[in-house]
């Protein structure tokens, strides 16, 4: 179950809540019992990378290099195919 953050718009009061996706969000603050909490946006607090991933188990490439630590755009080497850039017609 996610983990949402709330905050209160009168009183400011931030807290956090295990929820389940289909849950309604919750309305009256715990602090001042006002029906003035409103749902933050939130970044996740990790990101799944290495082999094993969706991140590298579908891409294809230079695209696959996203996952890797360390290594910049240019950087590695690439294993995948290339295909050559279509011709010019005459």
């Amino acid at each position: 179950m996610p983990i949402y953050e709330y905050r209160c718009v009168s009183c400011e009061h931030t807290m956090e809540a295990l929820q389940r996706m289909s849950d309604d969000p919750l309305k009256v603050c715990p602090s001042c019992g006002k029906e003035t909490l409103s749902k933050m946006v939130s970044a996740a607090s990790f990101r799944l990378k290495g082999g094993g991933w969706y991140e590298t188990d579908f891409k294809t490439g230079k695209k696959k290099q996203l996952a890797d630590s360390g290594s910049g755009p240019g950087g590695g080497s690439d294993s995948g195919s290339t295909t050559p850039a279509p011709k010019a017609a005459s």
